[in-house]
C-alpha cells in the first residue's frame, strides 16, 4: 500500500500558518482542527517548516507562556522531512519512527499535496489486516 492510498482515504486537506504568524495563532489552529501539526508557509507561499504541538510543549517548558507571542518559525521543525505519494506505508513508518516524528507532509512536484500523521498509517495498516482477514475467513467458509 501506498501514501497515495491513505491520502484517497483521509483525504488531501493541510491546515497551514505563515512563518510569521504568532505560535499563539498557530495553537489556536491546531486547536480548532483537533490535529497535531501544521504545516509552515513562507512568503511565497512555500513550505518552510512544520510546527507540532511536540514543538510547543519543549517550548513552553523551556521558555515559558512568553513563546505564544513569538513567530512560529521560531519554534518549527526546519526543513520538514517529507513523504511522496507513491511511497510505500511501511517505510514511511520507518522513517517517521526512525527520526521520531510523527506528521509527514506529502509532496508531489515540489507541491504540497497532504499530510500522514503516524496514526493515519497505523489506522490504515489496521483496515488493510481486518480486510486480509475478512478474506481468509470467506475463502475459508468456501472450503468446508
Amino acid at each position: 500500500m501506498f501514501i497515495n492510498d491513505v491520502l484517497h482515504g483521509k483525504g488531501h486537506t493541510v491546515v497551514t500558518a505563515r512563518d510569521t504568524e504568532s505560535v499563539q495563532s498557530a495553537v489556536a489552529k491546531l486547536a480548532e482542527h483537533r490535529i497535531g501539526a501544521v504545516v509552515v508557509e513562507d512568503q511565497w507561499m512555500r513550505h518552510a517548516g512544520i510546527f507540532t504541538e511536540r514543538d510547543f510543549v519543549n517550548a513552553v517548558a523551556r521558555q515559558g507562556a512568553a513563546v505564544l507571542a513569538w513567530p512560529v518559525s521560531k519554534l518549527m521543525s526546519s526543513p520538514a522531512v517529507t513523504c511522496a505519494p507513491q511511497d510505500r506505508v511501511d517505510a514511511v513508518m520507518a522513517v517517521m519512527t526512525l527520526a521520531r516524528i510523527r506528521h509527514l507532509p506529502v509532496e508531489e512536484n515540489g507541491r504540497l499535496v497532504g499530510i500522514v500523521s503516524i496514526g493515519d498509517l497505523v489506522k490504515h495498516r489496521l483496515d488493510e489486516k481486518a480486510l486480509e482477514a475478512e478474506v481468509l475467513l470467506d475463502i475459508a467458509r468456501l472450503h468446508v
